[in-house]
């Protein structure tokens, strides 16, 4: 399998308070969230975000998530935080979406970058100049992280299908080898799928990808179907480490 911290696109991100365990076996875990910067028509995504951020602390779960402060993200974020503490969420927000974040409030500035998102409520910040930058940051915190770290997708819209596209293709690629969850709320990502397995049937995924997508009903499902993942056999065996 193809090394899971050195591909190309990873050799200019910088990491804000990496994981210095020194084994596989003692690092922490760690799992980036991508969801809606909106709460939803249905008071059941709310509460699911909530869940996961309350099932993160029960299994001591280090959470990455793109730094919102409000919907969804802004939900899990200060429920973990609140359980946990600033230092068990890492935000990653480009500059350009700060002013909109924290309900325009102002905010604690961080000790580190001068964002004036606060990190008491939603974890600890790094502001990143594009879009670009913020997947990379994040995906790498993930591969950093120990056993059961992974990749979950919560409700969301355009900018949570396309992230969460961009790893199940890296995963399919090989760049990394961590699991890849939908918790599927209400149905939410049935027709995802569905789409998954029509695509199988008609010859554009391979069989032997269709498992790097694994569907979750609850939180604790969530946390599970990461710890138990399997890569799948279709998977490319590329090197990622070359120039």
């Amino acid at each position: 399998m193809a090394s899971e911290s050195s591909s190309p696109g990873f050799q200019s991100s910088t990491v804000s308070r990496p994981v210095t365990s020194t084994s596989n076996s003692t690092r922490s875990r760690v799992i980036c969230v991508f969801c809606a910067s909106s709460s939803g028509t249905s008071p059941t995504h709310l509460a699911a975000a909530k869940s996961l951020g309350e099932t993160f602390h029960k299994h001591g779960i280090h959470l990455v998530y793109g730094g919102g402060t409000v919907g969804m993200m802004g939900e899990i974020a200060r429920t973990l935080v609140s359980l946990s503490g600033p230092d068990s969420v890492s935000g990653v927000i480009p500059a350009p979406l700060v002013k909109f974040e924290q309900e325009g409030r102002p905010g604690t500035a961080s000790a580190h970058n001068g964002c004036s998102i606060d990190e008491n409520v939603y974890g600890r910040m790094t502001v990143v100049p594009d879009m670009h930058t913020r997947k990379q940051l994040m995906a790498k915190k993930v591969m950093e992280g120990g056993p059961g770290s992974g990749f979950v997708a919560l409700s969301g819209g355009y900018g949570t299908l396309e992230e969460l596209m961009e790893v199940i293709t890296w995963n399919q690629l090989g760049i990394h080898g961590k699991g890849v969850v939908v918790y599927n709320v209400e149905g939410y990502y049935d027709g995802l799928i569905q789409w998954v397995k029509t695509a199988v049937s008609a010859g554009f995924i391979a069989p032997g990808n269709a498992g790097i997508l694994v569907e979750a009903l609850d939180a604790e499902e969530v946390v599970r179907e990461l710890k138990e993942y399997r890569v799948a056999e279709g998977r490319f065996k590329l090197d990622w480490t070359q120039n």
